[in-house]
């Protein structure tokens, strides 16, 4: 199948396009170009926007007769027919947008999206934004076909090559993905966002993501590789912005009700309502789930509210306020040995473990355009949340104890500001586009670990408060930096985008945990094991430049030759300074990450017809963090020790390719039979350490292979989708153990996973069906130093999900 995929991609590549004509023209009003302008063929998929100097092109448009509207919010509509005939040559048009002095009654682009299939790529410069030369992807969620209840991640990011995921949440409620080698663990290698504004803990100390947004609520997801670091932030993966659903602009109300259940006891709700009333646009939805969990002891219970409101007087200016809330309680059913796994994945042996998260995002936008040329974007955030963690730490291959639990408590509030300017201009004969921003942050954690009770239940409370048994810190943290890029456009064909970005940052500690040694004992002489709290206070601040540069050649319409070159740097986070846990011991004196990241690639499309995104990468990785096992001369016990092991590198491919079988063979487009594959094919090794048994060692968490594969079948308001994954085996630690007593070391076995998903509408009613797992394998992607382990964490079995959507 690879190799079909493979061929046919390629030679239609070079196929002229037989009996079709291209239409090429430019948008205007009053002597301007109007960038950003939609242009489309009424009642037909064929749509698109202008670029940065109004041009646009339709092409391979079939003979016929069509009507050709072009639609910019503060002009008035245009229309006019257009007569396709085979023998035309290429049509070109210049077309002059009127201004209108009445309010604008607003205008939906209602071009097919259902074979859009749910991907594609962002532009040059969108909004305030340059992504020109950058690797990314875009994952339009009202067009594929997928469990979104769960948030199913092995189906929604089925269409993004090189992610490592984790697939220990079966509910949804954490995401984990990891790239090119990067820890997936809550996604704390990205930059996670929500609408442009940070989400996680903490973005500069603890950048972990509590917070997944309802995949139901969700419009799209930009996924751009480490080139984002410039713009967003120095982190090695790149950016993961969720950009949240609006209210539709042509109701005054529209509400959707969805009903899912599923296996297991799953329940989930959501209800949203939004609409638009003169110049106010509004959306919010609630969402409630609740399930008893594929394993023993893990049930969840959780809610979801998010509200948006937006204020735009003109075409030039818009206000919109955000405030979303997630509250969630799960038992965590912990970690399995490899023997027990293989026993019975779905047994669990800690019944006392619980987690618990509370969030509320704050979020003020403000865009305004000063003219055609430049555009402003001031966006304030702000977070306050916490998570607590509860239970038994102690090794999987002990017994619980009864006695009184670990309880982690964090408490996290930081707020900040970005500003973003970006300036279209005119050199020589090429339109350009410059951004310069800034950005202020600041955040505190106040964390605490101590004894809590011994009980079963959700009991978040410590039995000394005042003399806590393990630590007690707080972690301020503020961050300084400003950033600018350059498009300039050296031809038609031609870019060169360099950008360059100032960092300064400030983390601190202060507090303290609780050390141990081992003394003469006066009586009996035996050692005994003396307890004593160590005080201390850490204080680091660093400023740097670092830049980057892209490269874009167009090979010809909708195909690109790319190339970027982009440093990065990650802080180290709090977990990196100080955590008591029995399973990690971490270096007083661990640095700070640099490196970099390069990709070199082709990508393009073809009249809906194929789409693909092909590219080599490399990232460098200097002092990377890591988890070596190390033995206790004292007490014999081994241990993961956290430390900067070694530089390192990943280097690969990563290919993506789809193709709509019906409109390549020019069959009844009543049908769509769409085939994507993405693979990747990655070597991740360690280089120089002074730990020198690591050197030629594989990078943990890196499968050297991973396909995922899917087929789309639709027919009018019909969809159904079957998806394949097929991950290698890898290894979760920097020595390559492949299985230790723990069960917190060792390979990560080659797994498959099929899914089975439906739609169909009709009418106002939309049934979704879905079968996740559907061979029953088992399998696990995760090996837990923490929670919600220690040990191996199964994924889910099959499951069975039905979903029930009203739309008003």
């Amino acid at each position: 199948m690879k190799c079909l995929l493979t061929i046919l991609l390629f030679s239609l590549f070079f196929l002229p396009l037989q009996a079709q004509v291209t239409v090429n023209g430019t948008v205007e009003s009053m002597g301007e170009s109007i960038p950003g302008a939609n242009v489309f063929l009424r009642g037909t998929g064929f749509q698109t926007v202008t670029d940065q100097n109004g041009a646009f092109t339709l092409a391979a448009i079939p003979q016929g007769d069509y009507i050709l509207q072009v639609f910019f919010s503060g002009k008035k509509m245009f229309t006019t027919d257009l007569s396709i005939r085979p023998e035309e040559q290429p049509i070109q048009l210049r077309i002059s947008l009127e201004e209108i002095s009445a309010e604008l009654s607003q205008v939906i682009v209602n071009g097919d999206h259902s074979d859009a299939y749910g991907i594609r790529r962002l532009g040059a410069v969108e909004g305030t934004a340059i992504y020109e030369a950058k690797k990314n992807e875009v994952i339009q969620l009202n067009n594929i076909t997928a469990n979104l209840a769960t948030n199913n991640t092995r189906q929604i990011y089925a269409k993004v090559p090189g992610l490592n995921i984790y697939e220990s949440d079966g509910a949804g409620l954490q995401l984990g993905i990891g790239a090119r080698g990067l820890d997936p663990n809550r996604t704390s290698h990205f930059n996670v966002r929500q609408n442009g504004y940070d989400i996680s803990a903490d973005a500069l100390g603890y950048p972990e993501s509590y917070y997944t947004p309802a995949a139901e609520g969700v419009d799209r997801i930009e996924v751009v590789r480490g080139a984002a670091s410039l713009q967003y932030g120095t982190q090695f993966g790149g950016l993961l912005n969720f950009v949240m659903k609006e209210g539709p602009e042509d109701k005054n109300l529209s509400l959707v009700l969805r009903n899912t259940v599923g296996s297991y006891g799953f329940l989930n709700t959501f209800s949203s309502v939004g609409g638009q009333t003169g110049k106010w646009n509004y959306y919010g939805f609630f969402q409630y789930k609740r399930g008893d969990g594929w394993r023993e002891n893990s049930e969840f219970d959780s809610k979801m509210a998010y509200t948006a409101l937006s204020y735009r007087p003109n075409d030039r200016f818009r206000v919109k306020l955000e405030y979303t809330m997630m509250d969630y309680l799960a038992r965590q059913a912990g970690g399995l040995t490899d023997a027990l796994f293989e026993q019975n994945p779905r047994q669990s042996i800690r019944s006392r473990n619980w987690f618990k998260v509370n969030w509320n995002l704050l979020a003020s936008h403000l865009d305004y355009k000063f003219n055609q040329q430049l555009k402003l974007n001031f966006r304030s955030f702000g977070l306050i949340g916490g998570r607590d963690a509860l239970g038994n730490l102690g090794r999987i291959d002990r017994l619980d104890d009864g006695l009184e639990r670990n309880l982690f408590v964090d408490d996290f509030s930081n707020y900040g500001s970005e500003l973003r300017l970006i300036y279209n201009y005119r050199l020589g004969n090429q339109e350009n586009a410059f951004l310069i921003g800034g950005r202020y942050y600041k955040g505190f954690t106040d964390r605490k670990q101590g004894l809590g009770p011994a009980g079963d239940d959700a009991d978040f409370h410590f039995l000394n408060p005042d003399n806590l048994e393990d630590a007690d810190y707080d972690f301020p943290g503020r961050n300084t930096s400003f950033f600018a890029e350059n498009v300039f456009n050296l031809t038609d064909k031609i870019s060169l985008t360099p950008g360059v970005r100032f960092e300064s940052i400030h983390t601190a500690a202060a507090g303290y945990y609780t050390g141990s040694t081992l003394v003469p004992d006066p009586v009996t002489g035996f050692a005994r094991d003396s307890t004593f709290k160590v005080f201390e206070e850490l204080d680091r601040k660093r400023s740097f430049v670092f830049g980057g540069l892209g490269f874009s050649y167009k090979l010809r319409e909708n195909h690109e030759l790319y190339a970027n070159f982009s440093q990065n740097y990650r802080s180290i986070n709090f977990n990196d300074i100080r955590v008591n846990n029995p399973n990690l011991v971490v270096d007083e004196n661990i640095q700070d990450e640099r490196g970099y990241n390069f990709d070199l690639g082709i990508r393009g499309s073809q009249d809906r017809k194929f789409n693909y995104d092909i590219s080599l990468f490399y990232l460098k990785y200097q002092d990377r963090i890591g988890a070596i096992l190390r033995t206790d001369p004292e007490s014999f016990r081994i241990y993961r020790y956290r430390t900067n092991v070694a530089d390192a590198y990943s280097m690969g491919l990563e290919a993506f390719g789809e193709m709509d079988l019906f409109r390549v063979l020019e069959r009844n487009e009543k049908y769509r039979l769409n085939l994507f594959t993405n693979l990747s094919v990655i070597d991740a090794r360690y280089q120089s350490s002074e730990e020198r048994v690591l050197e030629g060692n594989r990078v943990e968490l890196v499968p050297p292979f991973s396909i995922r594969s899917g087929l789309t079948f639709g027919l009018g308001d019909f969809n159904m989708t079957y998806q394949y994954s097929h991950v290698a085996e890898h290894f979760t630690d920097a020595s390559n153990a492949v299985r230790t007593p723990s069960a917190v070391e060792g390979i990560i076995p080659a797994y498959q996973v099929m899914d089975l998903s439906m739609s169909y509408l009709y009418k106002f009613v939309k049934l979704e069906a879905s079968v996740n797992n559907l061979t029953d394998q088992l399998y696990f992607t995760r090996r837990a130093a923490g929670y919600p382990g220690p040990g191996i964490i199964p994924s889910d079995g099959r499951t069975f999900f039905l979903t029930v959507e009203l739309n008003f």
